[in-house]
């Protein structure tokens, strides 16, 4: 695989023929500043045993899919607005899948999944190391229907287009660098122009949800809106909770 356009944009590209799991083999590299500086990507086509959140495992038939770990170490001095970091990732990937897929209705459902008129075809985790943020990203592009994990999945194949994967990761790496750079610069979501940028973008937004939280129970609801933390605020017959993790689910709409 050749990426010319992607290495133009990251400090270090290295495109790997397998990876058990991009994301731990870059986490791996943490410590070597020097070495891998940020923005650094580790890149492959064949992940054997990748994780998605909440532990889940995220493994696509070889050449079907690409997972992208980016190394992040400019980031935000404020923690209140790390919440933002995988938000930024989301609408950056979005922005970049929608470039390719113009007649298609394409957003985020939060906190992070792209959706291509209202199926998934990208989930992104981010990982603390230390000083720095892993990044990753698995995005499908040639897999067939009869390969895709859930039915709630697409892909570029599925859609009929045939994905430019160097543009692609150029795009989406060009975006996040520039969205993260302006939250770090500015300092928060609102006068970096990050909130309204990701509310733009946010599918689950103006919509009624249902939210299984970590705790085991379900938020039935509606989501009006993203607190300065990038958490998620859902009323629930007139009452506002504010979710900071939780699997969403769409309600259908009229």
């Amino acid at each position: 695989m050749n990426f010319p356009r992607a290495a133009a944009v990251a400090s270090r590209l290295d495109v790997v023929t397998e990876s058990a799991s991009t994301n731990a083999d870059l986490r791996a590299h943490a410590a070597d500043v020097t070495g891998w500086p940020h923005l650094s990507v580790l890149l492959t086509a064949n992940q054997t045993a990748g994780r998605g959140r909440l532990d889940r495992s995220w493994i696509a038939p070889p050449g079907t899919a690409l997972a992208i770990s980016v190394l992040l170490r400019n980031l935000p001095a404020r923690v209140e607005a790390f919440g933002w970091i995988s938000l930024a990732a989301g609408v950056a990937l979005a922005d970049a899948v929608s470039a390719q897929l113009t007649e298609h209705e394409v957003g985020v459902k939060w906190p992070n999944d792209v959706l291509v008129d209202g199926k998934k075809i990208c989930g992104i985790l981010a990982e603390s190391t230390g000083s720095a943020v892993v990044l990753g990203a698995g995005v499908n592009t040639s897999m067939r229907a009869e390969q895709l994990p859930v039915p709630t999945a697409t892909s570029f194949a599925v859609l009929g287009a045939v994905v430019d994967e160097d543009r692609l990761v150029a795009d989406y790496l060009r975006g996040l660098d520039e969205k993260l750079a302006a939250l770090a610069a500015e300092g928060d979501a609102d006068t970096s122009g990050l909130r309204p940028a990701v509310s733009e973008r946010c599918l689950t937004l103006h919509r009624d949800v249902d939210v299984a939280l970590p705790d085991g129970s379900t938020l039935h609801g509606r989501a009006t809106r993203l607190e300065m933390d990038g958490r998620l605020v859902v009323d629930v017959d007139g009452v506002e909770h504010l979710v900071a993790a939780g699997d969403v689910v769409h309600a259908r709409l009229s």
